[in-house]
């Protein structure tokens, strides 16, 4: 029985998207995140929700058609909090630049990790930590601060139990 709860980074749909599951060879990796999200194992927040419609395609519009139901609100009291706690962490650490503390501020991953805190949920990136970094704060780096479980896309659907079949289509052959 699956007890976790996943919370997804835009980079997790974005990745897969354009790389390795693009909607066209492996539906059925969508197919499983809308599944898992409708029992209650996956889901992104609103923010997230708001970074993939800054471009209009096809996966802005799986994410309003199939997945949006599982895009949870950030505007919860004790979110608010501990995003604000999160960016307060961020704003006075002299190891980030100013532009990496602002893009920061403007992006869905304090939020998401302010809600994974929260809800005890686990954030699913494939970024990966970089404690040395100035640049750009990492959302991998953000969550070990605030002791929030981390993992990859891969991880993810591992833990799931997921896996992807092939079966040979003799026609097209």
């Amino acid at each position: 029985m699956i007890s976790t709860v996943y919370v997804l980074d835009a980079n997790v749909f974005i990745q897969a998207e354009r790389q390795y599951y693009p909607f066209d060879l492996v539906p059925a990796f969508w197919k499983c995140l809308v599944e898992y999200a409708e029992a209650g194992h996956i889901r992104s927040v609103d923010r997230v929700k708001e970074e993939l419609e800054r471009v209009k395609d096809p996966l802005e519009s799986w994410a309003q058609d199939e997945f949006d139901g599982a895009f949870a609100s950030t505007d919860e009291e004790d979110v608010v909090s501990v995003y604000t706690d999160i960016i307060n962490w961020a704003q006075p650490n002299r190891q980030f630049t100013d532009a990496a503390k602002a893009d920061f501020a403007r992006a869905a991953d304090p939020w998401l990790v302010a809600y994974a805190r929260v809800k005890t949920c686990v954030v699913v990136t494939l970024e990966q930590p970089a404690p040395s970094a100035k640049n750009k704060i990492k959302l991998p780096d953000v969550c070990l601060a605030f002791n929030v479980r981390c993992i990859n896309t891969f991880e993810m659907l591992r833990e799931l139990g997921v896996s992807f079949s092939y079966s040979r289509i003799t026609a097209a052959i």
